[in-house]
């Protein structure tokens, strides 16, 4: 097994140094990630209500119109993808295996920030801007009403299997050709919630976007110089 980087060893302090800075930089970078998403759902529930509001609403209506018994299971599907539970199982399970492969913690610690920093911008942005979901009937039962923005399950696929695939392309050069396949399934929960009514279209591309910086971001400054990055795997 040939290798391209490795990190080169430091000493106790520079290390300590090394982990504070790197823990308040990706703090840093939440935050002002946070304060954006925030800053946005303000935006679309107050001043740019009613023009956002004129251009979600008829999105929300064509996939409303296009509904089948075949395709309300395939929804079911792509929902089931974006679970919480669902996400966080395999983000654990991915979490344990390159952490074993690897004989490291960093691909652990990776995917514990990146679902962490996600789970924590969905949280505080459904309280701080409160959004009412789209007015159609939703076939996702039990939502929460004013819970549209953003949406916890696009941010979740997005984040988790994202991150697997940034594993993979990091450690494992030989899958680099079909991990990015993993990224369908972000795709698939995006289509399934617009179809189901659970959110509108700016909801569903908020959580994408803020969800991806979020992984761009921990592998910056995680997986990038620090990491072994192995071939012929």
């Amino acid at each position: 097994m040939s290798r391209g980087l490795v990190s080169t060893p430091l000493r106790p302090g520079t290390t300590a140094r090394r982990s504070l800075a790197l823990g308040v930089t990706a703090v840093v970078a939440w935050a002002l990630i946070l304060g954006v998403v925030v800053g946005f759902g303000w935006l679309i529930t107050h001043p740019w209500g009613h023009a956002v509001d004129s251009f979600d609403d008829p999105v929300s209506r064509w996939f409303a119109g296009e509904r089948t018994p075949t395709l309300n299971t395939t929804a079911e599907v792509g929902t089931f993808f974006g679970e919480t539970v669902v996400g966080m199982a395999v983000a654990a399970a991915a979490a344990i295996g390159f952490s074993l492969w690897q004989r490291a913690l960093r691909p652990a610690v990776f995917l514990a920030l990146v679902t962490a920093g996600v789970g924590g911008v969905y949280f505080v942005a459904t309280l701080a801007d409160p959004r009412q979901r789209p007015p159609v009937r939703i076939l996702d039962t039990g939502l929460v009403p004013d819970h549209s923005f953003p949406s916890g399950h696009v941010g979740t696929a997005t984040a988790v299997y994202g991150a697997i695939a940034v594993l993979c392309w990091a450690y494992a050069r030989s899958s680099r050709s079909w991990a990015w396949v993993l990224l369908v399934l972000p795709l698939l929960v995006l289509l399934a919630r617009l179809y189901q009514g659970a959110h509108h279209l700016t909801d569903v591309l908020t959580s994408v976007l803020y969800a991806t910086v979020w992984v761009i971001v921990l592998a910056r400054l995680l997986l990038t110089g620090g990491a072994r990055l192995s071939s012929g795997r």
